[in-house]
């Protein structure tokens, strides 16, 4: 066995535990069939995020008459936004390039399969290795429907290179992808609907978060049709009809382009999984507490194995998966994982929803603070958003959910404080800094 190591893709769930094994002395192979950095920096979390900042910054001009600024009429040029995205792209990835030549790394591209328990192909050479970790990641969903491979019908990764902004912006799906595409969208100037099968947008969100983001977003002129499905995608002379069927009456929304953004699904095929007989569901690879799959030796991380469909999450597992095969203890709780979704205002939450503490039979009460009440957020013309916490009959926080400005930044506060079992009142007696959105925690732990 000429590794210790083998790493199947070299996104946020390889390349980093990669670096990690070597310095910690093993032989690591790392194979990447596509691109360094795998869809998170190439087609997911970091180009969005370039796109949303245009799209912040068009906001924050049209409201600038109220900050005593006359910002003219605006000139919003898609291309040069899409170059300044490629090429933030591009700097990281050469940043992982450089990481892929620590001592002790083989960086090998192409598409990998297993040929036995130990062994993976890759163009026509064989490798093996006593510890395997597969972190293939996901594939975009389609859903099963007349017309969902037509012209006219994309992913979030023809979305992010795109040379004109779309009259009118149909979104398939209203959960995090499709949320940040519309409130991308809007601000670059496209009429934006939203069509989404369950009852509310961000289902897995808390819902009390999620009705303020829709209504918020609805001001900004998005529109929305929650409980609603999906029938067919038909071309027409007058433009794409996406046909959607709302309390059994069939309707049409007519619009120029249709980004499908129904989710996401582990990346299983072309490993030969079954061959050597690793277990797997629709979701993804079955693992246990420590990653490891049905054949012990190998593990699986991110998402491909459908347990948490978060870059950070990824690369988090490939730790425990790591720390196992290293015989290393380690403290990481995958029950404290925070979520952010970049709209205008942004959402952001850690731990249980309140629905979600219902199901389980939780007793819990709320604590909330509004962005409406701080002096920072005020300054910022920023007052829309709340923070929110769940704590349990200890006053233990069990849950965390901010909507407005800064929102992502401000969540892992109240992780830290979960990560180390505080109640709310440890938070109460923290003095914070003054003016600070982060008093807006402070107001809700009071």
């Amino acid at each position: 066995m000429t590794h210790q190591l083998i790493i199947i893709g070299a996104g946020p769930g390889g390349y980093e535990v990669g670096v990690k094994a070597a310095k910690a002395g093993l032989q690591v192979l790392v194979v990447e069939a596509r691109k360094l950095g795998g869809t998170c920096l190439n087609e997911g979390c970091i180009p969005t995020k370039c796109l949303c900042k245009n799209a912040s910054l068009l906001q924050e001009l049209k409201e600038a008459n109220a900050f005593g600024i006359e910002a003219g009429e605006v000139q919003f040029d898609l291309s040069k936004a899409i170059a300044r995205k490629d090429g933030i792209v591009e700097q990281l990835a050469s940043g992982i390039a450089t990481l892929m030549k620590t001592p002790g790394i083989t960086l090998v591209q192409g598409k990998a399969k297993f040929v036995d328990q130990h062994t993976i192909e890759v163009e026509s050479t064989q490798y093996s290795a006593p510890n395997i970790i597969i972190a293939t990641g996901s594939v975009t969903k389609f859903l099963p429907i007349e017309g969902a491979h037509g012209e006219g019908v994309v992913t979030s990764t023809e979305m992010l290179n795109l040379t004109q902004v779309p009259q009118r912006l149909c979104i398939i799906g209203g959960g995090v992808i499709g949320l940040e595409f519309a409130s991308i969208f809007n601000a670059f100037g496209s009429k934006v609907t939203v069509v989404e099968y369950c009852k509310e947008i961000l289902p897995a969100f808390d819902r009390d978060i999620a009705k303020r983001l829709r209504t918020s977003l609805k001001k900004q002129g998005i529109n929305f049709k929650t409980g609603c499905a999906v029938s067919a995608i038909r071309t027409e002379a007058e433009g794409k009809i996406v046909e959607y069927i709302e309390k059994e009456t069939t309707k049409q929304e007519v619009c120029d382009l249709v980004l499908m953004a129904v989710g996401r699904g582990a990346n299983l095929s072309s490993l030969n999984l079954d061959d050597i007989g690793i277990a797997y569901t629709p979701k993804g690879i079955t693992v246990n507490g420590n990653m490891q799959t049905s054949l012990p030796h190998i593990y699986a991380v991110g998402d491909i194995n459908g347990l948490c469909q978060l870059a950070h999450a990824a690369t988090f597992q490939s730790y425990r998966a790591l720390n196992h095969i290293l015989g290393k203890e380690d403290s990481i709780d995958f029950g404290i994982i925070p979520a952010a979704v970049f709209t205008t205002p942004e959402v952001a939450t850690v731990g249980l929803s309140e629905e979600a503490a219902e199901a389980q039979g939780i007793t819990y009460s709320t604590h909330k603070a509004f962005y409406r009440a701080n002096g920072k957020a005020l300054a910022m013309g920023a007052e829309e958003g709340l923070a929110k916490f769940l704590t349990d009959a200890d006053g233990k926080i069990i849950g965390c959910h901010i909507l407005g400005e800064h929102a992502a930044d401000l969540i892992h506060e109240a992780a830290t404080l979960m990560k180390s079992g505080a109640t709310l009142h440890t938070l109460a007696d923290s003095i914070h800094a003054h003016p600070s959105l982060s008093e807006i925690l402070l107001s809700a732990a009071e």
